[in-house]
């Protein structure tokens, strides 16, 4: 049994994405025609063995998030469930948060992807990958130019074993052309290290003159406080691809997402293209030649 989390941020998040998430929350916001998680729950929901979809974040269960959810479940046949965070937790605070919630039922495993990317999500593969050699964090990786490397998450790893050796995010200077693409598949073991995360943060921040626990005890960056600590001690593994992905943090990227995603519509998604039909939209060519 499987479950994934969709982890889609808040409304103090993606600024970079105004003003067009002024209207409609950025992980509702169309991309090639639908809703921009829709895309990770149609991949979640062709994998074998997949019970529940969570989604995880810090926007206000609204109508347009909640009738997207009706739709979903619906549609794909699967609970899809909004776990609202208490405050904004970081990346891996809201998957420690609500553990009893994504461990209910004894999952073998559960996917975790970022709200914010474009990928042709080869989580089967990834669930085969991990299947073979079972380690607590396996993480899609692929290949960028050595400039582009350093807005992402930097991996090296050990080229015969795919170990995680040595993680940074965003370093100053080169450190590999393998990023990370927010696309994880962890085992139920994952969360040891996020309590372990959570315990330091509370002896370490803990106010003096309060009985109760700091806020920001709760707030665990996954890359920064996980992956980082964790390199290089056989946890952490790479899966690396060479499909399409991308970033989606402003609305020039929601364009470039869109136009990859409409590049492979004709092979998964024909019924979403425009035809030429009696009453139709029409395709027309450019109107201007040079």
């Amino acid at each position: 049994m499987l479950k994934a989390v969709i982890l889609i941020g808040g409304p103090q998040k993606g600024t970079r994405f105004r003003p067009l998430s002024f209207e409609v929350p950025k992980p509702l916001f169309p991309v090639a025609g639908v809703p921009m998680i829709q895309h990770h729950i149609e991949a979640c929901a062709q994998v074998p063995g997949m019970q529940e979809i969570l989604l995880i974040g810090f926007y206000q269960p609204d109508e347009p998030l909640t009738q997207f959810l009706e739709t979903a479940q619906q549609e794909f046949n699967l609970p899809v469930r909004y776990l609202q965070e208490f405050a904004p937790l970081g990346t891996g605070g809201g998957l420690y948060h609500f553990r009893d919630q994504i461990l209910a039922g004894g999952p073998e495993a559960f996917f975790v992807l970022n709200a914010d990317v474009c990928s042709d999500f080869p989580l089967n593969a990834m669930l085969d990958a991990h299947r073979r050699q079972r380690h607590p964090f396996l993480l899609l990786g692929t290949t960028a130019n050595r400039t582009q490397s350093l807005n992402y998450g930097c991996i090296v790893e050990n080229p015969q074993t795919h170990e995680v050796l040595h993680y940074v995010e965003k370093p100053s200077t080169f450190i590999s052309d393998i990023i990370n693409c927010g696309i994880y598949l962890f085992s139920p073991e994952a969360l040891k290290p996020l309590r372990d995360v959570f315990q330091r943060n509370q002896q370490d921040r803990q106010l003096e003159d309060s009985p109760g626990l700091w806020p920001g005890a709760g707030t665990i960056r996954l890359e920064q406080d996980v992956f980082s600590a964790l390199a290089g001690q056989g946890q952490i593994y790479v899966y690396l691809t060479d499909g399409i992905w991308s970033q989606i943090k402003s609305a020039g990227s929601a364009l470039y997402a869109s136009r990859l995603y409409l590049g492979r519509y004709e092979f998964t998604h024909p019924e979403r293209l425009a035809k030429h039909t009696p009453g139709g939209p029409q395709i027309r060519g450019p109107l201007f030649c040079f």
